[in-house]
This record gives structure tokens, C-alpha cells and sequence, in this order.
């Protein structure tokens, strides 16, 4: 700054109002977060108490999407940009359906045995 001007000729510089990987991020968490929310729940169905056959256990699995989702919604804004958001939900989602497809097909690759 030179020291002859005076502050109020200065002119502060705008920043922008939304920082640009919000948008990355909100669509990760929207997107990916709501697929991850689905697999994490459908190894709940398979994994969880009674098996995929329990009773009453459809109820609270599909209570549970929400709930889950959100967390993992307002989570996704702690990653440094959102690529990085991107990439770790991408690799969580992969990893979730992976377990989901074994498991899913553990009782026949079982019974094969």
C-alpha cells in the first residue's frame, strides 16, 4: 500500500459469496452420499440382527436412510475441495456395494460348498 494514500481510498476487494466448491461438494453429498446411504443400510438389512428375513426390519431400514444420509451430507463439507470429496465418497460408495454384492451372495457361494 503506498503511504500517501489515504484508507478510505482503498478499496477492499469483493470475495466471491459462494465459495466455488460448495457446488462439488453439495452435489457429492446430494449423489454419492444418498447411494452410500443406501448400501450402508442394505448391509444393515443382510448383516444386522435376524438376517435379511426379520420382521419388522424393513421399517427401520428405510428409517434409517435419512438419517444416515444427512450425516454423511453435512459431513462432506470438512474435505479440503471437492474433488477430494468426490473421490472418497466414489471410493466408500464402491467399497459399500462391493460388501453388499458378497454379502448378497455369501448364502449361495455357501451352499455351493
Amino acid at each position: 500500500m503506498d503511504a500517501n494514500a489515504s484508507p478510505a481510498a482503498v478499496k477492499p476487494q469483493k470475495k466471491p459469496a459462494i465459495h466455488p466448491d460448495w457446488w462439488s461438494k453439495t452435489l457429492a453429498g446430494a449423489v454419492l452420499g444418498l447411494t452410500l446411504a443406501f448400501a450402508v443400510c442394505g448391509l444393515f438389512a443382510w448383516w444386522g440382527p435376524g438376517g435379511i428375513s426379520a420382521p419388522n426390519k424393513v421399517q427401520f431400514v428405510m428409517w434409517m436412510i435419512t438419517p444416515l444420509w444427512l450425516v454423511i451430507f453435512s459431513l462432506v463439507y470438512l474435505f479440503r475441495t471437492g474433488m477430494l470429496a468426490v473421490l472418497w465418497l466414489l471410493a466408500a460408495n464402491l467399497l459399500a456395494y462391493l460388501l453388499l454384492w458378497i454379502s448378497r451372495g455369501m448364502p449361495v457361494l455357501l451352499s455351493l460348498s
